[in-house]
């Protein structure tokens, strides 16, 4: 097997190995990080899936946030009450993000079979950069996922 960067840095032998995508995700007040729910990953088949999200700028705008699908939209990342909360360096993981080191075992293997959705309620998110980590390996033969 040959690794990135990224594949070597995330590598644990829990999570999903065969395929990596990467997304940074900028907030903008009528866009990206507009009331609504946002498409990150496009999700064919079945797939099982680990998200990492890491803020690299602290978000603005205290608005509710979580990661999940239509159907369950906080089902891959947990909904943060305030996403002022999500500084700098934190890594989002559950509901109460606070810190920039983590143990690995935080991170979830989900199962998904629709496309992944980035939640935006109560208000607006108008600053902020979250880069989303993700690992994926099909579970049905036309499992697949792409950048949406």
């Amino acid at each position: 097997m040959t690794y990135s960067w990224n594949e070597k840095a995330l590598f644990n032998p829990e999570w999903p190995q065969e395929n990596t995508l990467e997304k940074e995700y900028t907030f903008v007040t009528l866009t990206t990080g507009a009331v609504a729910a946002h498409d990150l990953l496009t999700v064919t088949g079945l797939v099982e899936m680990t998200v990492i999200a890491h803020c690299s700028t602290n978000l603005a705008g205290a608005a509710t946030i979580e990661l999940g699908t239509a159907t369950t939209t906080a089902g891959i990342l947990a909904q943060v009450a305030n996403a002022e909360d999500i500084d700098a360096g934190d890594i989002w993981h559950d509901a109460t993000v606070d810190k920039s080191v983590e143990l690995t075992s935080v991170a979830k293997r989900n199962l998904v079979g629709e496309d992944v959705i980035l939640t935006i309620g109560s208000t607006a998110i108008t600053a902020g950069v979250i880069t989303f980590y993700i690992r994926w390996a099909p579970i049905s033969e036309d499992g697949n996922v792409v950048l949406a």
